[in-house]
């Protein structure tokens, strides 16, 4: 399942289409230590500076924070 959901947030054409549960799954699977805070799900792994906060919009992710992880695996080659 992580694949199929890395290829969906890789591809850019279902940006709006993702489980929540999928997306929050894919991070994890990267090494990704996780914290949560209220409806907040941030992200931080030791060798990447930024941070990934994600939050659900209903049982999706949101298309920009979808865009916005997509942005970061690319520019760290993950």
């Amino acid at each position: 399942m992580v694949n199929n959901t890395y290829d969906m947030v890789m591809g850019g054409k279902s940006d709006n289409n993702i489980r929540f549960t999928d997306f929050r799954n894919l991070i994890l699977s990267y090494g990704f230590r996780e914290r949560i805070r209220g409806d907040h799900y941030i992200f931080k792994r030791d060798d990447i500076i930024e941070r990934i906060n994600i939050q659900p919009n209903g049982n999706k992710a949101k298309a920009y924070q979808v865009k916005q992880v997509r942005m970061l695996f690319e520019k760290y080659g993950l």
